[in-house]
């Protein structure tokens, strides 16, 4: 066994400093994360923790992240690094603006890292953003608290000691995604917390003959240790839909530019994870929809935005005749280059449309006006106004003054 371990050198790596274009990378993360947390106001979750009360704002932001499915991604370790991170640094109201960009930065990268390194079987049973977000929460607690290397690594074993979250909630109606998030980031804040005052966490918790990797994966990738923060490499999701079925929006999105409108038959080729997870044919809920292949392409196909009120219930029903001339199938050359490209290509009227890497992928990002426009949208499905969304822009990519972001999500939140 190697004299450090993983989350020691990880622990390490996290120690160097972050750079003002990381920072501003980070800044835009945040905003996205804001338009997502405030575009789920009314949702059954957030009426749902207004019941039990009394207010906690961590868990409430915590609970809303990736309520809408717009949260930002990272494909190689196919999870969602904003809904747990940001609600993490938020709760730390003493610290600037630059610090929860630092620690969120620091984050991200420990979700990234350790994401990485799972594998399909991994993926198959356990909800990646759960099971590595305890480890993301620890490390940006960790940097917020200023621990050493030492204490942050200490913190990363004890959150892996406990980690998990199940897919099973794929098959049933419920909330438990949510509240794996609100569950990684309380974990993260407490083990951060004890390890600086003394409690060790076990050093080889990844690695171990009774480790992570050795519990809950088959074929573990090495870990990496790259110069260049991770943050830049994750994506943001212009559409209100699960990410596996974004590339067949995309390429339905470009081939009705070029044909038209998508009437008749549409087939659609893609790697097998987007199969697995988004072969709805028929789904009848909100959630169902938004993990509908089918469904996702009828609404582009329509010529609709992919917002999310084109997932609402009078949108299945409106959607259901032209989702009922999808077609689904997995395609060997675009499963061989996932999870490092997501793809897809879509067949209507004798034409194609093929495509690598998807809008909001660092290949073909989503810019500062493209996010924006997602900011708008999301504050009005909120019920907010312009004016609201323009300062959420404001305090988000201009200001270092946490304490009047807090007071926004406080007002929009109310």
């Amino acid at each position: 066994m190697a004299s450090y371990s993983l989350t020691e050198q990880l622990a390490k790596h996290l120690q160097r400093p972050v750079d003002d274009a990381t920072r501003a990378r980070a800044r835009l993360h945040l905003l996205d994360w804001i338009a997502c947390v405030v575009g789920a106001r009314h949702s059954d979750v957030a009426w749902l923790h207004r019941r039990i009360g009394p207010a906690d704002l961590t868990t409430k932001l915590g609970l809303l992240g990736n309520v809408l499915e717009m949260d930002d991604v990272h494909r190689t370790a196919v999870l969602h690094p904003g809904p747990v991170i940001w609600p993490l640094v938020a709760q730390y109201r003493d610290a600037t603006l630059d610090q929860w960009l630092d620690s969120a930065v620091r984050g991200y990268e420990a979700m990234i890292a350790i994401g990485a390194t799972l594998d399909a079987h991994h993926y198959a049973h356990f909800h990646p953003t759960a099971t590595v977000g305890t480890f993301g929460a620890a490390a940006a607690a960790a940097s917020l608290l200023d621990c050493t290397s030492s204490d942050t690594a200490s913190a990363l074993g004890l959150a892996g000691s406990v980690t998990g979250g199940l897919w099973q909630m794929r098959h049933e109606p419920g909330m438990a995604k949510q509240w794996h998030v609100a569950h990684a980031i309380r974990t993260g804040a407490s083990v951060a917390t004890y390890a600086q005052a003394g409690m060790i966490g076990p050093r080889f918790i990844l690695e171990g003959p009774q480790g992570l990797h050795t519990a809950m994966c088959r074929t573990p990738t090495p870990m990496t240790f790259p110069e260049q923060w991770r943050i830049h490499e994750v994506s943001f999701k212009p559409w209100a839909a699960c990410r596996h079925a974004h590339p067949a929006m995309d390429a339905a999105l470009t081939l009705r530019a070029t044909i038209g409108a998508l009437d008749g038959p549409i087939h659609v080729a893609t790697y097998a994870d987007a199969i697995r997870f988004c072969d709805r044919p028929d789904p009848q809920t909100e959630a169902q929809a938004k993990f509908s292949i089918q469904h996702a392409v009828a609404v582009i196909a329509s010529g609709r935005t992919g917002a999310p009120e084109d997932f609402t219930p009078d949108a299945i029903a409106a959607l259901a005749p032209l989702a009922a001339q999808v077609t689904v199938n997995t395609d060997a050359a675009i499963t061989a280059r996932y999870p490092a490209h997501y793809g897809a290509t879509v067949t209507c009227a004798g034409h194609t449309s093929a495509l690598i890497d998807t809008r909001g992928d660092p290949e073909r990002p989503l810019d500062q006006t493209g996010l924006a426009a997602k900011v708008h949208s999301l504050f009005a499905w909120g019920g907010l106004t312009g004016a609201d969304a323009d300062r959420a822009i404001d305090l988000a990519l201009n200001s270092n003054d946490s304490g009047a972001l807090i007071g926004a999500l406080d007002a929009w939140l109310a």
